[in-house]
Protein backbone atom coordinates (compact mmCIF):
# COMPACT_ATOMS: atom_id res chain seq x y z
CA UNK A 1 0.00 0.00 0.00
CA UNK A 2 2.69 2.23 1.13
CA UNK A 3 4.77 1.05 -2.06
CA UNK A 4 1.81 2.40 -3.75
CA UNK A 5 1.11 5.41 -2.76
CA UNK A 6 4.83 6.39 -3.02
CA UNK A 7 5.06 5.50 -6.96
CA UNK A 8 1.80 7.59 -7.36
CA UNK A 9 3.36 10.48 -5.59
CA UNK A 10 6.17 10.22 -8.04
CA UNK A 11 4.74 9.56 -10.29
CA UNK A 12 2.77 12.75 -9.98
CA UNK A 13 6.31 14.63 -9.03
CA UNK A 14 7.02 13.98 -12.56
CA UNK A 15 4.17 15.19 -14.03
CA UNK A 16 3.80 18.03 -12.37
CA UNK A 17 7.66 18.78 -14.01
CA UNK A 18 6.30 18.46 -17.36
CA UNK A 19 3.49 21.05 -16.77
CA UNK A 20 5.93 22.81 -14.99
CA UNK A 21 7.92 23.12 -18.24
CA UNK A 22 4.97 23.99 -20.51
CA UNK A 23 3.62 26.88 -17.70
CA UNK A 24 7.13 28.12 -17.96
CA UNK A 25 6.48 28.26 -21.82
CA UNK A 26 3.04 30.10 -21.12
CA UNK A 27 4.34 32.71 -18.45
CA UNK A 28 6.99 34.13 -21.24
CA UNK A 29 4.95 34.25 -24.53
CA UNK A 30 1.78 34.56 -23.29
CA UNK A 31 2.24 37.95 -22.23
CA UNK A 32 3.98 38.61 -25.27
CA UNK A 33 1.02 37.32 -27.64
CA UNK A 34 2.90 34.83 -29.02
CA UNK A 35 1.96 31.00 -29.39
CA UNK A 36 2.57 28.52 -26.95
CA UNK A 37 2.37 25.96 -29.45
CA UNK A 38 4.56 27.07 -32.13
CA UNK A 39 7.61 27.68 -33.05
CA UNK A 40 9.60 24.85 -30.67
CA UNK A 41 10.97 26.43 -27.16
CA UNK A 42 14.17 28.77 -28.33
CA UNK A 43 16.90 30.98 -26.37
CA UNK A 44 15.47 34.61 -25.83
CA UNK A 45 19.08 35.57 -26.17
CA UNK A 46 20.65 33.93 -28.89
CA UNK A 47 17.11 32.84 -30.61
CA UNK A 48 18.32 29.19 -31.30
CA UNK A 49 16.04 26.61 -30.94
CA UNK A 50 16.16 24.51 -27.79
CA UNK A 51 17.30 21.10 -28.23
CA UNK A 52 14.88 18.34 -26.45
CA UNK A 53 17.84 17.14 -24.33
CA UNK A 54 18.57 20.71 -23.27
CA UNK A 55 14.53 20.69 -22.49
CA UNK A 56 14.37 18.27 -19.90
CA UNK A 57 12.75 20.00 -16.61
CA UNK A 58 15.05 20.72 -14.15
CA UNK A 59 17.76 17.99 -15.27
CA UNK A 60 18.94 19.98 -18.19
CA UNK A 61 18.56 23.34 -16.12
CA UNK A 62 21.57 22.27 -13.34
CA UNK A 63 23.64 20.36 -16.13
CA UNK A 64 24.01 23.73 -18.24
CA UNK A 65 24.50 25.71 -15.17
CA UNK A 66 21.31 27.82 -15.66
CA UNK A 67 22.70 29.25 -19.15
CA UNK A 68 22.07 28.41 -22.59
CA UNK A 69 24.49 25.98 -24.28
CA UNK A 70 25.19 28.53 -26.93
CA UNK A 71 25.54 32.01 -25.93
CA UNK A 72 25.69 31.46 -22.43
CA UNK A 73 22.58 33.69 -21.99
CA UNK A 74 21.49 33.04 -18.43
CA UNK A 75 18.28 31.37 -18.13
CA UNK A 76 16.06 32.73 -15.12
CA UNK A 77 15.84 30.85 -12.40
CA UNK A 78 12.16 31.24 -12.59
CA UNK A 79 12.19 28.57 -14.82
CA UNK A 80 13.66 25.57 -12.18
CA UNK A 81 11.51 27.48 -9.61
CA UNK A 82 7.98 26.61 -11.74
CA UNK A 83 8.61 23.21 -12.49
CA UNK A 84 9.96 22.57 -9.07
CA UNK A 85 6.81 23.98 -7.73
CA UNK A 86 4.28 22.39 -9.98
CA UNK A 87 5.62 19.20 -9.27
CA UNK A 88 5.65 19.33 -5.50
CA UNK A 89 2.36 20.48 -5.86
CA UNK A 90 0.93 17.64 -7.97
CA UNK A 91 2.88 15.06 -5.68
CA UNK A 92 1.70 16.44 -2.45
CA UNK A 93 -1.97 16.42 -3.63
CA UNK A 94 -2.05 12.45 -5.03
CA UNK A 95 0.35 12.06 -1.91
CA UNK A 96 -2.32 12.68 0.35
CA UNK A 97 -5.84 12.66 -1.92
CA UNK A 98 -4.84 9.82 -4.12
CA UNK A 99 -5.44 9.79 -8.20
CA UNK A 100 -9.07 11.19 -7.34
CA UNK A 101 -10.72 14.26 -8.83
CA UNK A 102 -10.00 15.88 -5.98
CA UNK A 103 -6.38 15.75 -6.44
CA UNK A 104 -6.74 16.80 -9.85
CA UNK A 105 -8.92 19.91 -8.97
CA UNK A 106 -5.92 21.57 -6.40
CA UNK A 107 -3.24 20.10 -8.80
CA UNK A 108 -4.91 22.26 -11.51
CA UNK A 109 -5.70 24.76 -9.48
CA UNK A 110 -1.66 25.04 -8.13
CA UNK A 111 -0.67 25.35 -11.50
CA UNK A 112 -3.28 28.01 -12.31
CA UNK A 113 -1.93 29.84 -9.40
CA UNK A 114 1.52 29.71 -9.69
CA UNK A 115 2.01 30.75 -13.64
CA UNK A 116 -0.03 33.67 -12.71
CA UNK A 117 2.32 34.19 -9.85
CA UNK A 118 5.31 34.27 -12.17
CA UNK A 119 3.92 36.07 -14.68
CA UNK A 120 2.76 38.86 -12.45
CA UNK A 121 6.38 38.94 -10.90
CA UNK A 122 8.01 39.29 -14.14
CA UNK A 123 5.85 41.03 -16.66
CA UNK A 124 3.07 42.38 -14.33
CA UNK A 125 0.66 40.60 -16.55
CA UNK A 126 -2.29 38.32 -15.48
CA UNK A 127 -2.90 35.96 -18.92
CA UNK A 128 -7.18 36.33 -19.52
CA UNK A 129 -5.97 32.29 -20.50
CA UNK A 130 -5.76 31.59 -16.59
CA UNK A 131 -7.74 34.10 -15.34
CA UNK A 132 -11.18 34.06 -16.89
CA UNK A 133 -10.36 30.58 -18.65
CA UNK A 134 -9.31 29.48 -15.59
CA UNK A 135 -12.16 30.75 -13.79
CA UNK A 136 -14.48 28.38 -16.22
CA UNK A 137 -12.17 24.97 -15.03
CA UNK A 138 -13.26 26.42 -11.43
CA UNK A 139 -17.28 25.93 -12.55
CA UNK A 140 -16.88 22.76 -14.09
CA UNK A 141 -14.93 20.97 -11.00
CA UNK A 142 -17.23 22.51 -8.40
CA UNK A 143 -19.56 20.46 -10.32
CA UNK A 144 -17.48 17.24 -9.84
CA UNK A 145 -15.67 18.60 -6.36
CA UNK A 146 -17.91 20.55 -4.82
CA UNK A 147 -16.66 23.57 -2.87
CA UNK A 148 -17.68 24.05 0.91
CA UNK A 149 -21.21 24.63 1.27
CA UNK A 150 -22.37 28.34 1.57
CA UNK A 151 -25.65 30.01 1.53
CA UNK A 152 -26.23 29.42 -2.00
CA UNK A 153 -25.96 25.86 -1.61
CA UNK A 154 -28.06 26.24 1.58
CA UNK A 155 -30.93 27.91 -0.26
CA UNK A 156 -30.50 25.64 -3.79
CA UNK A 157 -29.60 22.20 -2.81
CA UNK A 158 -33.33 20.86 -2.51
CA UNK A 159 -33.81 22.22 -5.43
CA UNK A 160 -30.91 21.63 -7.66
CA UNK A 161 -28.98 18.92 -6.19
CA UNK A 162 -25.58 19.33 -4.17
CA UNK A 163 -23.47 19.42 -7.42
CA UNK A 164 -25.50 21.89 -9.36
CA UNK A 165 -26.18 23.95 -5.97
CA UNK A 166 -22.16 23.96 -5.85
CA UNK A 167 -21.38 25.07 -9.55
CA UNK A 168 -23.87 28.34 -8.18
CA UNK A 169 -22.07 28.61 -5.51
CA UNK A 170 -18.97 28.97 -7.47
CA UNK A 171 -20.26 31.10 -9.53
CA UNK A 172 -21.80 33.46 -6.79
CA UNK A 173 -18.76 33.52 -4.66
CA UNK A 174 -16.88 34.76 -8.32
CA UNK A 175 -18.96 37.38 -8.69
CA UNK A 176 -19.24 38.48 -5.24
CA UNK A 177 -15.30 38.24 -4.76
CA UNK A 178 -14.82 39.96 -8.32
CA UNK A 179 -17.18 42.41 -7.81
CA UNK A 180 -15.72 43.35 -4.50
CA UNK A 181 -12.61 43.74 -5.42
CA UNK A 182 -13.11 45.88 -8.53
CA UNK A 183 -15.29 48.23 -5.79
CA UNK A 184 -12.20 48.48 -3.45
CA UNK A 185 -10.00 49.08 -6.62
CA UNK A 186 -12.44 51.90 -7.95
CA UNK A 187 -13.11 53.91 -4.65
CA UNK A 188 -8.79 53.93 -4.06
CA UNK A 189 -8.77 55.64 -8.17
CA UNK A 190 -11.34 57.91 -7.00
CA UNK A 191 -10.12 59.33 -3.30
CA UNK A 192 -6.18 58.75 -5.10
CA UNK A 193 -6.55 59.62 -8.62
CA UNK A 194 -4.33 56.91 -9.36
CA UNK A 195 -4.99 53.26 -10.49
CA UNK A 196 -4.26 51.18 -7.48
CA UNK A 197 -6.05 47.83 -8.21
CA UNK A 198 -5.40 46.31 -11.67
CA UNK A 199 -8.35 44.59 -13.69
CA UNK A 200 -6.29 41.64 -13.76
CA UNK A 201 -6.36 41.16 -9.88
CA UNK A 202 -10.10 41.61 -10.81
CA UNK A 203 -10.34 38.80 -12.78
CA UNK A 204 -7.84 36.56 -10.73
CA UNK A 205 -10.05 36.80 -7.18
CA UNK A 206 -13.04 35.78 -9.65
CA UNK A 207 -11.16 32.76 -11.23
CA UNK A 208 -9.86 31.91 -7.34
CA UNK A 209 -13.78 32.20 -6.19
CA UNK A 210 -15.07 29.72 -8.39
CA UNK A 211 -13.02 27.54 -6.98
CA UNK A 212 -12.48 27.72 -3.16
CA UNK A 213 -15.85 30.10 -2.48
CA UNK A 214 -16.33 33.39 -0.92
CA UNK A 215 -14.87 32.93 2.86
CA UNK A 216 -11.54 31.05 2.07
CA UNK A 217 -11.02 33.84 -1.35
CA UNK A 218 -11.51 36.58 1.48
CA UNK A 219 -9.35 35.06 3.34
CA UNK A 220 -6.79 34.98 0.75
CA UNK A 221 -6.88 38.54 0.17
CA UNK A 222 -6.07 39.31 3.56
CA UNK A 223 -3.40 37.08 3.57
CA UNK A 224 -1.85 38.86 0.61
CA UNK A 225 -2.72 42.20 1.78
CA UNK A 226 -0.35 41.24 4.74
CA UNK A 227 2.17 39.48 2.60
CA UNK A 228 1.88 42.56 0.37
CA UNK A 229 2.02 45.76 2.71
CA UNK A 230 4.91 44.01 4.41
CA UNK A 231 6.84 42.71 1.85
CA UNK A 232 6.42 45.84 -0.71
CA UNK A 233 7.07 48.06 2.29
CA UNK A 234 10.26 46.19 3.50
CA UNK A 235 11.66 45.96 -0.52
CA UNK A 236 10.63 49.46 -1.04
CA UNK A 237 12.94 50.62 1.82
CA UNK A 238 15.71 48.49 0.95
CA UNK A 239 15.81 49.55 -2.32
CA UNK A 240 14.61 53.16 -2.28
CA UNK A 241 11.95 53.12 -4.07
CA UNK A 242 9.09 55.59 -3.84
CA UNK A 243 6.32 54.35 -2.39
CA UNK A 244 3.73 56.63 -4.51
CA UNK A 245 4.81 55.09 -7.31
CA UNK A 246 6.32 51.38 -6.52
CA UNK A 247 4.37 49.42 -8.83
CA UNK A 248 3.13 46.10 -6.32
CA UNK A 249 2.91 42.68 -7.83
CA UNK A 250 -0.07 42.12 -6.08
CA UNK A 251 -1.36 39.68 -7.96
CA UNK A 252 1.98 36.78 -6.94
CA UNK A 253 0.81 37.76 -3.73
CA UNK A 254 -2.49 36.42 -4.56
CA UNK A 255 -1.36 33.65 -5.88
CA UNK A 256 0.92 32.73 -3.11
CA UNK A 257 -1.48 33.18 -0.42
CA UNK A 258 -4.31 31.16 -2.85
CA UNK A 259 -1.47 28.18 -2.58
CA UNK A 260 -1.25 28.54 1.21
CA UNK A 261 -5.22 28.54 1.81
CA UNK A 262 -6.03 25.53 -0.60
CA UNK A 263 -3.35 23.35 -0.14
CA UNK A 264 -3.76 23.92 3.88
CA UNK A 265 -7.62 24.00 3.81
CA UNK A 266 -7.94 21.04 1.08
CA UNK A 267 -4.92 18.94 1.39
CA UNK A 268 -2.51 19.09 4.36
CA UNK A 269 -5.18 20.05 6.84
CA UNK A 270 -8.12 17.26 6.28
CA UNK A 271 -4.51 14.91 6.90
CA UNK A 272 -3.99 15.65 10.24
CA UNK A 273 -7.06 17.38 11.51
CA UNK A 274 -9.61 15.58 10.34
CA UNK A 275 -13.66 16.50 10.58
Amino acid sequence: MLESQLLQAVLAFLAGLLIGSFLNVCVFRLPRDLSVVRPRSFCPGCEKQIAWYDNIPVVSYLLLGGKCRHCQAKIPLRYLIVELATGAAFALCVAVLGPTLAALKWSVFSAILITLTATDFEERILPDEFTLGGAVVGLVLAAVVPIDAGIVTFLLSNALGLRMASVAEALVSSWIAGGAIWLVGWLYEKVRHREGMGFGDVKMIAMIGAFLGFQETLLVLILASVLGSVIGIAYALITKKDMATFELPFGSFIGFAGLVVALWGHVVKPLYFPS
